[in-house]
């Protein structure tokens, strides 16, 4: 289930527009959700159309792990970069429609699954979609069984860990109605991952790296998706993950502070 040194990564044979999981969204459920997809194997691609809610944040002072906050636009580019090293693909683009495969188009995997276009007419197919879009459903139209609800803002109904009436479909995130905080999207995402693994029969979800004698020390087999590594390889990542650090946070992030959408269309 991981991408370690020692992890037995399951492959697919798939032509370039097939995955087994599309995400819609590349905001912090999206990336989190698919960063947990692809570590387990699955073929992963994430379509962004930019529009993360997360770049209007002024400073992110509420996200774990920064005691002094985070620029919210560097946030996202290290989600961003965490889910293709995981093994994600992940594309530019606004997505139009997601609706159920034709019967007589079977993907490469099991079921049909969907058909993911973009409003550039590119087309994907995927066994799995995870919707983490905001709160625009309007691309879920075509597919019977999608719940709506409509509170002012759209939300797509689902169960507590992102299930949707149509078996293969996930929400994840603010449009799960989940609380608008970072964290909790985050959080959310990951757990449809999970839940999406489990309903694909994928095992137990471990994805952890234990020191070296955890498990076979005490007689016990390294449990799927754990990766054991010594001291050695352990000082390895740690510098690694040091370098990466010191690189990200060496400069302001050039992107520009963004805003609300109003407040641009009164400044042009």
């Amino acid at each position: 289930m991981t991408n370690g040194p020692d992890a037995e990564r399951e492959t697919k044979s798939r032509t370039d527009d097939e995955y087994d999981v599309a995400v819609v969204g590349g905001g912090v459920a999206g990336l989190s959700a698919s960063t947990f997809t692809a570590r387990d194997g699955l073929s992963t691609l994430v379509l962004d159309a930019g529009e993360s809610i997360l770049r209007r944040n002024a400073h992110l002072e509420n996200f774990p792990g920064f005691p002094a906050g985070v620029n919210a636009r560097l946030l996202l580019e290290m989600l961003g970069d965490q889910a293709e090293t995981a093994g994600a693909d992940r594309q530019t683009a606004t997505v139009e429609t997601v609706e159920t495969s034709d019967t007589d188009e079977p993907s490469e995997s099991d079921g049909h699954g969907f058909v993911v276009e973009t409003v550039d007419g590119q087309r994907y197919r995927s066994q799995y979609v995870i919707a983490a879009t905001k709160n625009i459903t309007d691309y879920l139209d075509g597919i019977e069984g999608v719940g709506i609800v409509d509170r002012g803002k759209s939300y797509v109904d689902t169960d507590e860990r992102g299930r949707t009436g149509v078996d293969g479909l996930y929400a994840a995130g603010r449009l799960a109605e989940k609380p608008h905080q970072a964290i909790v999207c985050a959080g959310h995402g990951a757990e449809v991952a999970v839940t999406l693994l489990e309903d694909a029969d994928r095992g137990f979800y471990h994805d952890w790296v234990a020191p070296e004698g955890y498990f076979s020390d005490r007689d016990r087999e390294v449990p799927p998706g754990c990766e054991e590594i010594d001291a050695a390889e352990r000082e390895q990542r740690e510098a690694a993950s040091l370098d990466a650090m010191s690189e990200y946070f060496a400069e302001p992030h050039p992107d520009e502070q963004e805003t609300h959408p109003s407040l641009r269309e009164e400044s042009e």
